[in-house]
């Protein structure tokens, strides 16, 4: 897959470095964990709470943020969110205790929340449908490949200077990055001074970019309601992997932290490359079959079940190796659904993009304040740190069955009803 349009291509290189950096500055706190657990006075249920507090403003603003990209567009609502991201960021630098880093953490959690929607929002405006899974997959690719960046380059800022330095410099990035998109990106690909005609002629209609509709938000939610609970399953294995994977080699296997960062980033390796073979793959049924439904489903339905099949031998065996291969190979099955699942919102209601992919989004954000608790206590209560990974089992299958109920390849229309002319009504008793 080439997207062949110049100012595309750089608009969808400008979103892939936004997906990198916002979710570097999201997990470095997992690395950073054992460091700021130990030097403000942490129990691990005090971090998990740490954690999910992230996920609060994180799930509710998917749809708050998503209707913002709709109605300011995706030009001023990602600046805001740069600066909102890299500020609460450098915040977390300075905490001296869980209610300041819980704050600062609901503050990251306000910035980033908007951000995927109106991405996904901006994307519907310069790709083509066939481009969509594509596009999806290469940039949540580029988050993964934050991921994995993000244990051994907080390992060597902690090492080299503190954990609060980390997380000044990695605020000051998305601050940068604010600043690159608010001068190059353009709401409508017309108005964009690097455009050319015949680029325009691969893009959606004019009329599409341009809407500012009223949400009809209860139809809307009704449509995406599976695609939403889908994406909580999938959610609450994926915020496994980000909350706990480093802390997991840590003390499932004693490893210094850089032996640890090591190996997480080996496992978060493997999903940039899901993501991107998910898109390519999502897309590549599409342009052969025509047929929406089978290259988003059979993807999702093919990575929650695959990561099932390679998440189950942990339950067997505590040998290093075979369990670093398994999280990698389920972690990447995991991926495979990241594109189909986002190209949802835009091949569902395109005119209703952001405020789809928010909609969507809350399941994962939910998840994401569900799992963490959860993981923490019951790591505090059995001392063994892969039984969440054990009992996240189920969340594989149900994830499967659901996704069967998204229906991708049923457009979205809403006609509102007609008022009754003053006429026609009937004439009081």
């Amino acid at each position: 897959m080439v997207i062949r349009n110049q100012a595309s291509r750089f608009v969808l290189l400008i979103t892939c470095l936004m997906y990198l950096i916002f979710y570097v500055d999201r997990v470095n706190i997992s690395t950073a964990a054992p460091f700021m657990q130990k030097d403000l006075g942490l129990s691990t249920t005090q971090l998990g709470l740490a954690f999910s507090a992230f996920a609060y403003p994180y799930a509710f603003f998917q749809i708050a943020g998503g209707w913002l990209g709709d109605r300011l567009g995706p030009r001023i609502a990602l600046t805001l969110c740069a600066i909102v991201v890299g500020v609460s960021t450098i915040w977390t630098g300075f905490v001296g205790g869980l209610a300041a880093l819980f704050m600062s953490r609901l503050a990251l959690g306000i910035g980033e929340g908007p951000a995927f929607p109106t991405a996904t929002r901006a994307l519907s405006n310069w790709m083509r449908p066939d481009q969509r899974a594509f596009a999806q997959g290469i940039t949540h690719a580029f988050s993964r490949a934050g991921n994995a960046l993000t244990p051994p380059l907080i390992a060597l800022i902690i090492v080299a200077f503190s954990w609060r330095d980390s997380f000044v410099f990695l605020g000051i990035a998305a601050l940068v990055w604010g600043v690159l998109w608010f001068i190059y990106f353009r709401d409508d690909p017309r108005t964009h001074s690097a455009i050319t005609e015949e680029e325009l002629t691969d893009l959606p209609p004019a009329t599409v970019v341009a809407t500012r509709k009223a949400v009809p938000w209860v139809p809307l939610l009704k449509r995406i309601l599976p695609v939403t609970l889908t994406d909580f399953c999938y959610g609450w294995i994926l915020w496994l992997y980000l909350n706990w994977l480093p802390s997991f080699f840590l003390h499932e296997y004693h490893f210094a932290i850089k032996k640890s960062a090591i190996f997480a980033a080996g496992v978060f390796l493997a999903g940039v490359v899901g993501d991107t073979v998910g898109g390519i793959l999502s897309d590549r049924i599409l342009r052969k079959t025509g047929d929406v439904s089978k290259a988003r489903v059979s993807v999702i339905v093919l990575g929650f079940l695959g990561s099932f099949c390679f998440m189950l031998p942990i339950v067997f065996t505590h040998d290093l190796t075979v369990v670093t291969v398994c999280l990698s190979l389920a972690f990447f099955f995991a991926e495979l659904i990241v594109a189909p699942i986002w190209a949802m919102p835009m091949d569902i209601a395109p005119e209703y993009a952001g405020s789809a992919s928010g909609f969507m989004n809350f399941g994962f954000g939910m998840a994401g304040i569900i799992s963490p608790v959860v993981f923490g206590a019951a790591i505090d209560l059995t001392g063994r740190w892969d039984v969440p990974f054990i009992g996240s089992l189920a969340f594989l299958l149900i994830g499967a069955v659901l996704a069967l109920r998204c229906r991708p390849g049923e457009r979205f229309v809403h006609e509102p009803k007609a008022a009754v002319p003053l006429a026609h009504q009937p004439t009081p008793a």
